[in-house]
């Protein structure tokens, strides 16, 4: 059948083609693609090379480091990044980061909250502030005709900020609505319990407001903290999208008379792991188990081989609407959520710090089945550890992901920004892509193994929320690891 209808295709063809031939025979010859219009200029070809933007770092006289990278985009983010979080926070002063974070961008001394929101929408901006536990962040995107307007507002909402009563309560009333809720994000309350389970001292202070916190809290204690902690060796202010040059013109007036204040001194942490539980009505059990990252950001080489074992353990929900790229090759998804219908989500998470860190892995699952699936945890987690238990293709496929993820995400202006004032928070300096990505790719097995190994010899760190009555003992759980 299909071989006839082929051959009256091929006759048609012929004689079409003969009659458009002769229809055509007598027209001109067509001029060749390549010939040059007359009139028209062609625009000069693309280089083949384009040397990747630097980023350029000028230091005020009081420590304040102005910093960009400029990029051929129309629009500009720009960020104001202090050396300041929850780790420096007193018992007097505790939750005041919480309490920064949803402060920011209201009355200043020199503008209404209502002038503000005006004036962002005006230029068709957009502002946001996080809290971290080493971090402030305050960033503002938006065109690069408006680079004066953006610079002025950002640094007047962070140096000048009026914290009128009646706005500090009324955000304290918001973060106690916040703090009822939280127990609809039960993943959100395990990651901050492993952190006070897991460390003594500064880490161990709370980035989400406790309820006593919200009781004491005043414009009186935020001043306060400002004052002492927002100095100008401790700040730096980053930018994507903007020459350097033009940042430090429109920056310095208004940021040279900041007090500069001492060298900073990073409190005391210490990582003594330990058990947190806390019954509620839930559907699931949530767990946690966690262990340190001795080093932090600061031990370049294992803050990317936690990296890349972070991608290769993977994980995710038990549902995931997409294929490869959701994360469905990786070790967690393959061994655990595709075997055990019982388990809702899985993953592997860390968080790492300037000289310490946490690595472990999240899961929740029905209450009848949590013994198992902490067992299955533990036993992943021992399984990295263990010679030959990872191949190089997998090594392979978790380099590549992480590379992938990386760079995807320096696409975008306002992570540019972040990355900026971190890593000269960090580091003093932004390192290369190139020298990260070469660090990824020489990531070894070996590598993996003796990180794994390094992170299982310290002290278990277990956290539990919902029906915890059937997960099982710290104790039994720790002789796993740490078997005499």
């Amino acid at each position: 059948m299909y071989r006839a209808a082929l051959s009256r295709f091929s006759a048609l063809k012929g004689r079409t083609g003969n009659l458009a031939a002769s229809r055509y025979a007598t027209s001109t010859a067509v001029a060749p693609l390549d010939t040059p219009l007359d009139g028209v200029s062609l625009p000069p070809p693309l280089p083949d090379y384009v040397a990747p933007s630097e980023t350029k770092v000028k230091t005020l006289s009081n420590g304040v480091r102005v910093a960009s990278e400029h990029l051929p985009t129309p629009s500009a983010s720009i960020g104001l990044f202090v050396n300041c979080g929850s780790i420096y926070e007193t018992p007097i002063s505790s939750g005041a980061s919480h309490l920064l974070e949803r402060m920011a961008f209201k009355s200043t001394a020199n503008r209404s909250h209502l002038r503000v929101v005006r004036e962002v929408e005006a230029i068709g901006g957009n502002t946001s502030a996080s809290a971290s536990r080493e971090c402030m962040a305050y960033t503002f995107d938006a065109l690069k005709t408006y680079v004066p307007e953006m610079v002025e507002l950002l640094i007047d909402c962070v140096r000048n900020p009026a914290f009128l009563d009646w706005e500090v309560n009324e955000e304290l009333q918001k973060m106690k609505a916040e703090l009822d809720e939280v127990s609809n994000n039960p993943e959100r309350l395990i990651l901050e319990a492993v952190h006070s389970a897991g460390y003594s001292g500064a880490l161990a202070n709370p980035l989400l407001a406790s309820e006593s916190a919200i009781t004491r809290l005043d414009s009186g204690i935020l001043e306060e903290f400002v004052t002492e902690n927002y100095k100008g060796n401790r700040i730096v202010l980053a930018a994507s999208g903007i020459e350097n040059e033009e940042l430090l013109q429109i920056a310095e007036p208004l940021l040279s008379d900041l007090p500069a204040g001492p060298q900073p001194k990073e409190p005391k942490s210490v990582y003594v792991g330990g058990d947190f539980r806390r019954g509620g009505d839930s559907p699931s059990t949530h767990f946690a188990l966690a262990f340190e990252v001795p080093g932090g950001w600061k031990n370049e080489k294992d803050s990317v081989t936690l990296t890349v074992m972070q991608m290769l353990m993977g994980g995710g929900g038990s549902f995931s609407a997409g294929g490869p790229g959701k994360g469905m090759h990786s070790r967690l998804y393959l061994r655990v959520l595709n075997e055990y219908q019982e388990i809702h989500s899985f993953s592997a998470f860390n968080s790492i710090f300037n000289n310490t860190g946490l690595f472990g892995i999240y899961g929740s699952t029905s209450s009848d089945f949590v013994s198992k699936a902490v067992d299955i945890a533990a036993e992943e987690l021992l399984l990295l550890a263990t010679e030959g238990s990872v191949s190089r293709l997998m090594i392979k496929r978790a380099q590549e992901t992480t590379k992938s993820a990386v760079l995807m995400n320096l696409e975008s202006r306002m992570i540019v920004a972040e990355d900026i004032g971190r890593q000269i928070l960090t580091y003093g300096e932004r390192k290369s892509i190139h020298s990260f990505l070469k660090m990824v790719d020489e990531v070894t097995l070996q590598d993996i193994t003796n990180m794994a190994k390094k992170i299982i010899s310290s002290p278990l760190t277990m956290a539990s929320y919902g029906d915890v009555l059937q997960v099982p003992t710290y104790e039994s759980v720790s002789r796993k690891f740490h078997a005499k």
